[in-house]
């Protein structure tokens, strides 16, 4: 077993987007996942969490879709597909 440590560097927006994607995944039973992936989720869920305050505020949704708008303004490209 490796106990070497990888580091993903996002903006607070990405993080923020992404926090919400995996928490809805988490709770989902729709998306079928091994025990290592889910295992993996909650420890991604977990290390957000504790690095987002925005999760906690009363205007969390309106703060996350200010987020998705400013990831999709960074990195969408007019005629690129998904």
């Amino acid at each position: 077993m490796t106990t070497e440590r990888v580091t993903i560097s996002l903006s607070r927006d990405e993080a923020l987007v992404l926090f919400e994607w995996v928490a809805r995944a988490n709770e989902s039973s729709i998306v079928e996942k091994s025990r290592a992936e889910q295992l993996v989720l909650w420890i991604l869920e977990g290390a957000l969490e504790k690095s987002l305050k925005e999760i906690f505020d009363p205007d969390y949704r309106s703060l996350l879709a200010q987020s998705a708008a400013r990831v999709v303004a960074e990195h969408d490209a007019p005629d690129e597909e998904p």
